[in-house]
């Protein structure tokens, strides 16, 4: 979206002043973002949402009369696919209700900046942080638009139909998955980013024990954030999802998630053992955890065995490591650009024809429980 084009219509929620004047000051200094209107409270922001029709929101999350959660739950019952930006402090308190959010179907979220900073430092993070965020999901909803409604699957509604539902999409045609061979699989590798936390909540919901195989997952989150999202998940209980530590042993049926900052690493020990390594090394792809730190670590552990799978996110992290592993003989699936909240990441694999297979967020859990099945 450019200045030529309709300005992006954005509310802002939130129960300070100051934040949202510092907000409406750093959104408006780019000629293609407009505030529409402000809101104070949850009660306010669904209001605010059905009379003004913004094309973005950013909720906070704690706020009087009615929190961001709840906000975001009502607002999702009448405006499923309006992008929702959670605005929230990196706090424990905070990560755990933005964390919530998420895997309720907020779009994305974005830390506060630190007041204390000043305002010319506040600005720096909006526009590094916030501002991009909110373009993406303005031009995706956008395309949308052009192309039609789309509705939002519910997770009861993918756990009735599971794998009868389980169609993939390659190379623009529709081929059943029960007309596939699938080869030996060691390892399966999840990169993601913005929309992720509600993917992988529909993708874990699904899983079905046993898993012969580790699953090493990559989620763009800053520290606090991964730990929460890990618990969250394993209390789904389907398969147990633990954070990454130092030296932590891999084992069959277990989901490790990069701990937020850190990037991760699976390495050999003695005795065939696999461990991992959390290394404070510098960021890729501006990125840190990186998905493709991770790749590549597992393309060099698990060979043709890695099947790589690259979900919704803004960006191209990951591709190269999709590079590594199909250059060992492994596989790389990502979602398509109709499920995805931001089609960055998996659109640059599908663009550099990496992509084995590219399927709809619905088929993915049917496929790994299929290859377990063969592994």
């Amino acid at each position: 979206m450019n200045k030529e084009s309709n300005p992006i219509g954005v509310l802002v929620v939130d129960d300070s002043t100051v934040m949202r004047r510092i907000l409406a000051t750093a959104l408006e200094k780019n000629g293609d973002i407009n505030i529409v209107g402000f809101a104070t409270d949850g009660i306010q922001a669904i209001d605010a949402v059905r009379k003004l029709a913004p094309d973005v929101v950013t909720l906070d999350v704690e706020m009087p009369r009615m929190d961001g959660i709840s906000a975001l739950r009502e607002i999702r019952k009448f405006a499923p696919d309006i992008p929702i930006i959670m605005f929230s402090t990196l706090t424990q308190v905070g990560a755990r209700a933005t964390v919530d959010a998420l895997m309720s179907g907020a779009s994305d979220y974005v830390g506060k900046p630190d007041a204390s900073l000043g305002m010319e430092q506040a600005f720096k993070v909006l526009q590094e942080s916030l501002v991009p965020k909110i373009r993406g999901l303005a031009t995706r909803t956008a395309s949308r638009k052009r192309s039609g409604p789309l509705s939002r699957i519910s997770l009861s509604e993918i756990q009735r139909s599971h794998v009868a539902r389980s169609e993939v999409v390659a190379a623009s045609k529709t081929i059943r998955l029960s007309s596939l061979s699938v080869g030996s699989t060691s390892a399966v590798c999840i990169g993601v980013s913005t929309g992720g936390p509600e993917a992988l909540v529909r993708i874990f919901s699904e899983l079905r024990p046993p898993l012969p195989f580790p699953v090493f997952i990559v989620q763009h989150m800053p520290a606090m954030f991964t730990s929460i999202l890990a618990q969250r998940l394993s209390t789904l209980g389907k398969i147990p999802v633990v954070e990454g530590s130092q030296d932590l042993e891999v084992k069959e049926g277990t989901a490790y998630i990069a701990p937020g900052g850190r990037h991760m690493v699976v390495r050999k020990a003695p005795s065939s053992r696999r461990l991992l390594s959390i290394e404070d090394t510098e960021p890729e792809n501006s990125c840190k955890p990186s998905v493709d730190v991770t790749f590549r670590s597992v393309a060099s552990i698990y060979g043709a065995g890695a099947l790589a799978v690259v979900l919704t996110g803004m960006g191209s992290d990951g591709l190269a490591g999709a590079k590594v592993i199909k250059e060992a003989g492994g596989e790389v699936y990502v979602q398509d650009q109709e499920s995805s909240v931001i089609w960055g990441m998996p659109g640059s694999i599908v663009n550099a024809k990496l992509a084995d297979k590219v399927l709809p967020l619905s088929g993915f859990a049917g496929e790994i429980i299929r290859r377990a099945r063969v592994a």
